[in-house]
């Protein structure tokens, strides 16, 4: 199918949703995309969720909004579907800052040591990986080895503090990574923000440093946090999380207020790999079937087990 084949004068929603038929495909977003895209989608989540909702997708093609290595992900699950991305531009702070030499090396002088890799990390990094984990069931994994065992942890260095501080594990390495959203967002920011609404909830991701960790009353992952609203939709809420999440929180609670602190990279509280997602990439992805995630018969041989690993912890 060719652009020219796509009727002109629809509107580009309405493109979307017919290609989504013509390629039996499933579209899934991360809650970080824009309202338009999250709209369209079959099915919106974080990591953990996408993961297993990518798992037990249907039809011939996953259009993946996120960014690529949620898509990577996808595609290890889904071998034999086309995976697509609206952007192979749209990466992450986290897998640019853990190359897989260096891990490579590491299991090499280290073979007794389990690795543990965040779900933000390249298919090559997985590879090298004993198990994964997402920020909603770091900790679980993490407690799940042996108490005997020295983990690595990587590489989002607050996340891992995190985990080492809820798990109380003093055998753990970690890694130095960071996102450049979540780790640049300031607590004198959030303290001002608490000083204009002191009666504030304030959630956070476990991806922001400790010290916005230890003010914040309920910390969690993008979709433990949505859930949190939810079950109190009302007040005024401190989100210290990107700001995409705004679509689905407004539709969980629509009587509550949310406020987004500034971070020091952008002066912002967005991700711009994210960001670089839109209606109209997303439209000729359908119609090119390209950017499209490829992996070797190799790689995902390696990858899988730590993957299905992490799946089997509930």
């Amino acid at each position: 199918m060719t652009a020219s084949a796509v009727l002109s004068g629809t509107d580009l929603a309405e493109e979307i949703l017919d290609l989504k038929r013509h390629r039996r495909a499933i579209l899934l977003a991360h809650h970080y995309q824009d309202a338009e895209i999250q709209e369209l989608a079959d099915f919106v989540g974080d990591s953990l969720e996408l993961a297993r909702k990518a798992k037990d997708a249907h039809g011939d093609v996953i259009a993946f909004c996120g960014v690529w290595f949620m898509a990577e992900t996808a595609k290890l699950l889904n071998p034999s579907r086309v995976v697509i991305v609206p952007d192979k531009d749209a990466s992450c702070s986290l897998v640019d800052g853990c190359p897989v030499e260096p891990i490579r090396e590491y299991r090499r002088r280290n073979p007794d040591h389990t690795i543990v890799g965040y779900i933000n990390t390249s298919i090559e990094v997985k590879a090298e990986c004993d198990i994964l984990c997402t920020s909603r069931n770091a900790v679980a994994v993490v407690n799940s080895i042996p108490a005997d065992r020295t983990v690595l942890f990587l590489p989002d260095r607050n996340l891992g503090n995190y985990v080492q501080k809820e798990t109380g594990r003093e055998n753990m390495k970690i890694w130095q990574g960071s996102c450049i959203v979540h780790n640049t967002f300031p607590v004198r920011r959030l303290l001002d923000a608490k000083a204009l609404y002191p009666d504030a909830v304030v959630v956070a991701h476990p991806e922001c440093p400790l010290d916005v960790l230890r003010h914040s009353d309920f910390i969690g992952s993008t979709s433990a946090i949505i859930d949190y609203c939810a079950a109190r939709p009302f007040g005024d809420y401190i989100v210290m999380t990107e700001s995409g999440v705004q679509f689905s929180l407004e539709r969980v609670a629509p009587a509550a207020r949310f406020h987004y602190v500034a971070n020091d990279n952008c002066n912002c509280s967005e991700c711009p790999f994210m960001r670089l997602n839109t209606l109209e990439k997303l439209r000729d992805a359908l119609i090119d079937l390209e950017p499209r995630v490829e992996i070797s018969a190799d790689l995902l041989a390696r990858a899988l087990p730590p993957l299905e690993r992490m799946l089997a912890i509930r």
